[in-house]
């Protein structure tokens, strides 16, 4: 087994990078606390609040700087303390279950058998892998769980001759596509809808249509850059990183070293665990019982039988162990990441601004046409996912407040502008961990993304704001 450097090792420079960035955003909200003045919202007789009242908060001016400082830290006792704990703890046992398998051989083993499948036909296997990705996004609102998966998909890009970041395009980025061209997702639209009192099946079939142009849209992205690759192999944005896997996991030398006997084992028993993996996925999230437990559930499942599988296939627990530590350690760094960029909704909370933020979608939308309402909601929408980016807090706090007022739109419409300023953004602002730590993954700057999805993005936004304007004409 490989005992050099772990599957996913963050670099010194995207580190330094990303940690001075958040640090930015860090300090940038702790400012704003001291200008936006505090509020609250009413609160009804069983406790829930009332987001039709709001009340400014006199003598209250700015987060205490020590609380601001120590915030990425704090966090974690706050209540979204668990959620940020279990997110922790899912990546870094993730990551050692991954570095397992690899150093047993079983990334090797399964993406060999995979790549000679489709070693003829690449750009079908790109189109497909992109396609049930996006569908994992749009019909079951999976978006973290999928940082399970990408070590796997990039190990089958590197294979078939392409590189990691076309991995990150087909899981992350298309799972993030299919997030907000959302169709049945549970945690924008039937949330969302719930709250709102909107009936989620009604003219679904809208929203099935803007989920087959977003795939359009990403999929000639992602086969322009194939196309560019296909020139040169050093026009690939993550090279030197290809480089340093390719050295550390051969993928067809790895497996033609080993007899038929063993490379069966190995295909078998870590076919068996990634298939029971995406059957709890898929199980989790469509099980409203079971929906809040996927990410412990997940955590259970990969650390009992991640270490069981390595097990069965080195016959050497003391081996597995070793590398289970030596993913944990090559993880760490994330957590950094987690911590900051959940810190700055921490800031915004105690520093009781956030009330007032949501509080102006009232007063600017009154008196205005439908077409301006819609943008105004979609800019706000926007902003408030820049600092909160969880789905399901941001359905109670908008969606809760837009049910009290009347903007003259279907309450359809509504979820609709919702789920887009929601989604594609989490594959683009520095304040998503999961595009932060998948970015990490594949050893590519932040600001390197950036510039290479600009394109990408600019035609999305228009796309969005067209779908807009024709639901409006549609009576959508």
């Amino acid at each position: 087994m490989n005992k050099e450097k772990s599957l996913i090792n963050i670099s010194k420079k995207t580190f330094i990078q990303v940690t001075a960035l958040l640090l930015g955003l860090l300090i940038v909200s702790i400012v704003l606390t001291y200008f936006i003045p505090a509020g609250s919202f009413g609160v009804n007789a069983d406790g829930s609040t009332d987001y039709s009242v709001y009340h400014t908060l006199d003598g209250v001016k700015g987060i205490p700087v020590w609380k601001g400082i120590l915030a990425p830290i704090l966090v974690f006792g706050s209540s979204d303390g668990v959620t940020l704990i279990m997110l922790s703890v899912f990546l870094l046992v993730i990551s050692a279950a991954f570095q397992v398998m690899n150093d047993a051989g079983g990334i090797g083993a399964i993406v060999s058998a995979v790549s000679d499948r489709f070693k003829s036909r690449r750009k079908l296997m790109v189109a497909l892998i992109s396609l049930l990705f996006m569908c994992f996004g749009a019909f079951l609102g999976l978006f973290e769980e999928m940082l399970t998966m990408l070590p796997i998909i990039t190990m089958l890009c590197l294979a078939i001759g392409y590189d990691s970041f076309t991995g990150f395009l087909i899981c992350i980025v298309s799972c993030g596509f299919g997030f907000a061209s959302a169709v049945t997702n549970p945690f924008t639209v039937l949330l969302a809808s719930e709250i709102i009192g909107a009936n989620p099946m009604d003219k679904i079939w809208f929203r099935i249509i803007i989920f087959i142009v977003m795939y359009m849209l990403l999929l000639a992205f992602i086969f322009l850059y194939l196309r560019k690759l296909g020139k040169s192999p050093e026009n690939s944005l993550t090279y030197e990183h290809d480089l340093r896997i390719k050295a550390t996991v051969n993928v067809r030398d790895s497996v033609a070293e080993k007899s038929p006997s063993r490379e069966k084992k190995l295909r078998v028993i870590y076919g068996i665990f990634l298939s029971v993996s995406l059957i709890l996925i898929a199980v989790c999230s469509s099980v409203e019982a079971f929906r809040s437990y996927t990410v412990v559930i997940l955590i259970a499942y990969f650390l009992i039988f991640g270490l069981l599988a390595g097990i069965l296939c080195t016959s050497s627990a003391k081996t597995v162990f070793k590398s289970f530590l030596k993913g944990l350690t090559g993880a760490l760094p994330t957590i950094v990441f987690i911590g900051l960029s959940a810190s700055i909704k921490y800031v915004f909370d105690e520093g009781h601004i956030m009330p007032t933020i949501a509080n102006q979608i009232n007063l600017l939308t009154k008196g205005k046409s439908l077409f301006l309402i819609v943008l105004i909601i979609y800019a706000i929408v926007l902003v408030l996912e820049f600092f909160i980016s969880s789905s399901t807090a941001k359905a109670i706090l908008v969606m809760g407040l837009l049910s009290t007022v009347s903007l003259g739109l279907s309450d359809r419409m509504m979820v609709l502008i919702y789920t887009f300023a929601d989604g594609y953004t989490n594959v683009l602002f520095p304040t998503s961990p999961v595009l932060l730590i998948a970015l990490s993954m594949i050893g590519m700057e932040y600001f390197k993304w950036v510039k290479k999805s600009l394109p990408l993005f600019a035609v999305n936004f228009l796309l969005v704001i067209g779908f807009l304007v024709l639901g409006i004409v549609i009576g959508y």
